[in-house]
C-alpha cells in the first residue's frame, strides 16, 4: 500500500517552516536569502550548546527534574546539541571556577546573534536536525538548564575518599 503525501508536507519550504516557527513557536525567525537557512535572532530566546555526550546526560537530568520538553537542535557534524532556552533569568556567571568548568566542558551560552534552525530541505552548509522539535512557545529557563549542566559535570568529578 502506498501513501500519498499531504498537501502541507509537499509545500514545506524554509519560508513556510520559518512562518511555523514564528506563528506557532513564537521564535523570531527569518530565512537567509543567500543560504536558504532558517535563522533565529537570539534575544529573549537563546541557546545552551554542548557536546552530544554531555547533552544526553543533561537531557536525563532535565527529565528527572520535570523540565521540558526542551526544544533541542542536533548538530551531527559538530557532535553537539543546542537547547533552546529563555534567557531572561540568565545572569553572567560571576564565579571564575564555574565559568572555567563550563569552558573546559565546551558549553557555550548564546544570548545574542543568530542561531540556525533545522530546515525541511537539504542544508548543504551546516546540517541541523531536531532532537526534540519546537512545536510550542515553551522554552525552559536558561538558568535551569545551566543548573542541570553543572549538576551533571559535578557528578562526573572524581571524589577523594581519603587515603584508602
Amino acid at each position: 500500500m502506498t501513501y500519498a503525501k499531504s498537501a502541507a508536507s509537499m509545500q514545506d519550504s524554509p519560508l513556510t517552516r520559518s512562518m511555523f516557527y514564528r506563528r506557532i513557536c513564537s521564535l523570531p525567525t527569518f530565512v537567509d536569502t543567500v543560504t536558504g537557512q532558517i535563522m533565529m535572532t537570539a534575544g529573549s530566546t537563546g541557546a545552551v550548546m554542548m557536546p552530544t555526550d554531555l547533552a544526553q546526560r543533561v537531557k536525563v537530568e532535565l527529565q528527572r527534574r520535570n523540565v521540558g520538553p526542551c526544544p533541542t537542535i542536533g548538530h551531527p557534524r559538530a557532535r553537539a546539541w543546542s537547547y533552546l532556552v529563555r534567557t531572561a533569568d540568565m545572569r553572567p556567571i560571576g564565579d571564575p571556577a564555574a565559568l572555567a568548568e563550563l569552558w573546559r566542558a565546551h558549553v557555550v551560552v548564546i544570548r545574542d546573534g543568530n542561531i540556525v534552525l533545522p530546515t525541511p530541505s537539504p542544508d548543504h552548509h551546516t546540517h541541523r536536525t531536531w532532537i526534540v522539535p519546537a512545536t510550542t512557545p515553551f522554552r525552559p529557563s536558561g538558568s535551569a538548564v545551566l543548573a542541570c549542566v553543572r549538576h551533571v559535570l559535578d557528578a562526573a568529578k572524581p571524589r577523594n575518599h581519603g587515603p584508602y
